[in-house]
């Protein structure tokens, strides 16, 4: 692992890289620096042409209580508006074209759960603890939790779960399909590992445009998404990596995909 920062480790496992929140004394809670260096290794991460997939998740008993409350309750609307590291995670974590796993477990919670929601695919350990108790404290979700959820869960069972603040495990998260699959604490780290794994053995092209193509659906009607899949499709069938898929294919051999 390395030592480079004061709120998080970074480690690479082959064609993995893992980034862990470490503030286990405050329950992993978000403060500024600790958002600032997760978008650092990320975008460290996104630009290493060695890493296929991130991982995000933590050390200690719990993957993220949520923002650091002491840190925040001395801002004023505008402080926050102008040092809130909230727009910028946005405007980073879009502009990473890798897949990013997170590993969550324990309290989930606030920015916690935000920061989880903002990956592409969520692994949970059985003790994993979630929910947007912002209302709690008078105030609400600031980082994506109000949108996220709602297109996840639709209206109804966002309003529930924001309104009153309430915590579910992740047995219920997974029936709700906010987390995609759960495990042991122990496994934790080793069934994101290996999913990230086998992810990172597809071609990275590929990857990269069924990213692409799933978040744009997000933003667009179901046309202009048919439009934008046909047209990263043709691309890829035109690419180095497609040739080579299809051929591995025909020849009956594992493909060797270079990224192009």
């Amino acid at each position: 692992m390395s030592l480079q920062y004061q709120n998080i480790l970074i480690e690479r496992k082959e064609n993995v890289g893992i980034i862990y929140l470490n503030r286990p004394r405050v329950l992993n809670a978000l403060n500024r620096n600790t958002v600032d260096e997760i978008m650092n290794a990320m975008k460290d991460f996104n630009n290493d042409e060695n890493v296929r997939v991130i991982i995000i998740t933590s050390n200690g008993d719990n993957f993220s209580a949520g923002a650091d409350i002491k840190e925040m309750s001395q801002l004023s609307s505008i402080d926050a508006e102008e040092k809130s590291p909230l727009a910028n995670w946005d405007i980073a974590i879009n502009s990473v074209k890798k897949p990013v796993i997170a590993a969550i477990k324990g309290y989930t919670l606030g920015g916690g759960l935000e920061l989880a929601l903002s990956c592409d695919i969520i692994i949970a350990s059985e003790d994993a603890k979630l929910g947007q108790p912002e209302i709690n404290i008078g105030l609400m979700p600031g980082g994506g939790g109000t949108q996220r959820l709602t297109r996840l869960l639709g209206k109804h069972k966002a309003m529930e779960l924001i309104l009153t603040g309430k915590m579910i495990d992740a047995k219920e998260a997974e029936k709700l399909g906010i987390v995609n699959k759960v495990v042991s604490k122990e496994k934790l780290l080793d069934e994101a590992i290996e999913l990230a794994k086998e992810i990172a053995k597809k071609a990275p092209l590929a990857v990269k445009y069924v990213k692409e193509a799933i978040l744009f659906t997000l933003e667009s009607n179901l046309q202009e998404g048919l439009r934008y899949e046909r047209k990263l499709f043709y691309l890829l069938l035109g690419s180095e990596d497609g040739k080579e898929g299809m051929r591995a294919f025909i020849e009956k051999r594992e493909p060797k995909y270079k990224g192009k």
